[in-house]
């Protein structure tokens, strides 16, 4: 079975911000957020130090036609904080789950908008899924209560490998029911 989807992602609006998605432009904001260990380190996917030409891997990946992610940057334009501020995502698991996953920038934690753009991505659930799953390390209590505030359950605990810790580290593991 294949979980590839061809849609053109929809620009999804999240209070100040916007969710679009990404566009090549984009690799110079997102390598010096991501180049960033704070960044790195709440992840389990982005290496510290950032490869050369990862961001915009990951870029082409995400406007490839059979992609298994949607990933959005989360736009501040509007907000005028700058054209990204953060990505969010939406990674197929099997029919109806997808796992959401999302970083913000350091000068933006705290500030509601990761908040806002996973209340938003939900909401709109342009991947129709009945149950979307997260992941959030335990050393990341803000993330947990983004999950939580956005009545994410909490289901249990787990580890995963941290590419930019170079070892496998705790984790809390949540989910939404959206039937």
């Amino acid at each position: 079975m294949s979980l590839a989807y061809t849609q053109r992602q929809p620009v999804i609006a999240a209070g100040l911000y916007d969710l679009r998605p990404l566009r090549p432009s984009d690799a110079g904001l997102m390598t010096l957020y991501t180049s960033d260990l704070r960044v790195a380190q709440t992840t389990s996917s982005i290496a510290h130090p950032l490869p050369t030409g990862a961001t915009e891997a990951f870029i082409a990946r995400s406007m490839a036609e059979d992609r298994i992610e949607d990933a959005w940057a989360i736009d501040g334009t509007r907000a005028e904080t700058g054209e990204l501020v953060g990505v969010i995502s939406l990674t197929r698991l099997d029919v109806g789950q997808s796992e959401i996953g999302y970083w913000v920038a350091p000068i933006f934690w705290n500030s509601g908008v990761a908040s806002a753009a996973v209340a938003a991505l939900v909401a709109a659930n342009p991947q129709n899924c009945r149950t979307i799953f997260a992941t959030v390390q335990q050393g990341n209590p803000a993330s947990a209560r983004v999950l939580t505030n956005n009545r994410f359950v909490y289901l249990g605990d787990a580890e995963t490998y941290c590419l930019a810790r170079g070892y496998a580290v705790p984790t809390w593991t949540y989910c939404l029911k959206l039937d």
